[in-house]
């Protein structure tokens, strides 16, 4: 109303070389629609605020309120960051698009062969080094960000659209597991897409994926040629790589980044719980779960089929405990399996004592990383993979049943089926490049996957291997060969 008082209601002299006969009349631009309404309604929405050094535009003031009064409301009222002097939440990844300039932040990503990749910022601001590994998968990125064994790693999605859902709240379920992740934190070291939506939209969503990188104090770049990426990736295999910013302030001697090689560590040490936890307390099965990097969702999937799963550290002694467990679990993971040759000796102990018939043989069911450390444990080797596989759509083959069914993935190393003993053979294979994906032993209830039969964001073509372990705690006598075939 105020608007069209000032645009309509009220003739506006107009100076003499404006005017033909003297007369008033209402000039074009302020006609219904024209530009000096959109001007007036600036001036008067710019004028019912009040401006604060902390929060800057953003609180409302009332007519009746005056200038002092309301500053003094500004003091009270809840800044929109922690720090004043941070980029507001509400500007970053949220409401402006590609082509909007402001808080643009260029990255540099920095290959070991040499290439240099820029791109702009839409994480957090701090130079990271990793290996550069990339994933096909189309959906799920909050659970695979989160996922452990994504530890160390700069992830490149393939899909060039990442960020149109946004990230969902941290919330739990009712056993205590992140009902929306893998994990308590984002995992990986940096994210790398092609294109960042900017606008999200989901009737989960929280905030933006921007906001979430920036909380979690995760790099992130959009705006690079992931495809270019990706082919010289499969070329010359995972690379070592670093991120960049160029400081606002260059020091004299500003530190430089490096390349590094998360294999070199423990990776699972760091990503593995630091105390003994229970999930689904009084289930009818009792599991010892040995927690390389456990994904919630794994968890999750034995606690509904009406499971206790004790979570114990990396490096418990599994041999003393088993006594007061129906069956043992052994995790996904992140790294080179031989930095946990403490667990695969835990594991081959309590293989050992089975065999001998110093103790009741009892199921032993791995997934992905505990794969190859059952593998390992008995007897065979692993090696590194030239790209790894990760995605959602790997194609691998029963090797009893011949059935060809599609899995997820993430791991980069696989485990060397032929060196296996005579008493073990191989279960499954992955048909693009006829690596293992899981062994058995011919007599006894031990079994794996390399692959991930729990995956949040899909395939679930073979969660019932999860109805097939707990099958074997209840009769661990039974051959699981035939229900494998």
């Amino acid at each position: 109303a105020a608007i069209d008082r000032i645009t309509d209601s009220q003739p506006v002299s107009l100076p003499p070389c404006a005017r033909g006969p003297a007369r008033t009349r209402r000039p074009r631009l302020c006609r219904p629609g024209g530009t000096m309404r959109i001007f007036a309604a600036l001036c008067l929405a710019s004028s019912a605020y009040a401006y604060s050094p902390s929060v800057g535009l953003g609180v409302r003031r009332s007519a009746a309120t005056p200038v002092a009064a309301s500053h003094s409301r500004v003091r009270d009222a809840p800044s929109m960051v922690a720090d004043p002097r941070a980029k507001p939440e509400a500007f970053i990844g949220s409401t402006f698009g590609s082509n909007s300039a402001m808080f643009y932040r260029q990255g540099t990503l920095v290959l070991e062969d040499g290439t240099r990749l820029k791109g702009v910022s839409f994480g957090y601001e701090a130079s990271v080094s990793g290996e550069i590994v990339f994933t096909t998968g189309m959906v799920g990125y909050p659970e695979s960000l989160t996922d452990p064994s994504y530890r160390g790693q700069i992830l490149v999605m393939t899909y060039p659209i990442i960020g149109n859902y946004g990230v969902p709240e941290d919330d739990e379920d009712a056993w205590g597991l992140p009902r929306f992740f893998e994990s308590d934190h984002v995992q990986v070291a940096a994210l790398i897409v092609s294109d960042y939506s900017h606008h999200h939209s989901h009737w989960n969503s929280r905030r933006s994926l921007s906001q979430w990188l920036n909380q979690q104090k995760v790099p992130a770049l959009y705006g690079i040629d992931t495809r270019l990426l990706t082919k010289k990736i499969r070329a010359k295999g995972a690379l070592r790589a670093y991120i960049e910013f160029e400081p606002n302030v260059k020091l004299a001697e500003a530190p430089q980044v490096t390349f590094e090689d998360p294999n070199l560590r423990n990776l699972a040490a760091e990503v593995s719980t630091k105390e003994t936890k229970v999930y689904g307390e009084g289930n009818k099965h009792k599991i010892l779960a040995v927690d390389c990097g456990v994904k919630a969702n794994i968890i999750r999937s034995l606690v509904q089929r009406d499971a206790e799963v004790t979570l114990v550290p990396w490096d418990t002694p599994l041999a003393p405990l088993m006594d007061k467990f129906d069956g043992l679990f052994l995790s996904n993971g992140p790294g080179n399996p031989a930095s946990v040759q403490v667990t695969i000796d835990n594991i081959k102990a309590v293989m050992d004592a089975q065999l001998s018939g110093e103790a009741p043989v009892k199921p032993i069911f791995g997934i992905c990383l505990g794969n190859q450390m059952l593998g390992m444990a008995a007897g065979a080797t692993t090696f590194k993979l030239p790209f790894g596989n990760r995605g959602q759509n790997q194609p691998v083959i029963n090797l009893l049943s011949r059935r060809c069914v599609i899995t997820p993935q993430n791991h980069g190393y696989a485990l060397d089926a032929d060196k296996l003993p005579e008493d073990w053979e191989a279960l499954f294979q992955n048909r693009n490049d006829d690596s293992n994906e899981g062994i058995m032993h011919k007599t006894k209830p031990w079994f794996t996957a390399q692959f991930h039969p729990e995956a949040k964001c899909g395939p679930s073509d073979t969660s019932f291997l999860f109805d097939l372990f707990l099958e074997t705690l209840d009769n661990p006598d039974k051959p699981i060969r035939e229900a494998l075939s």
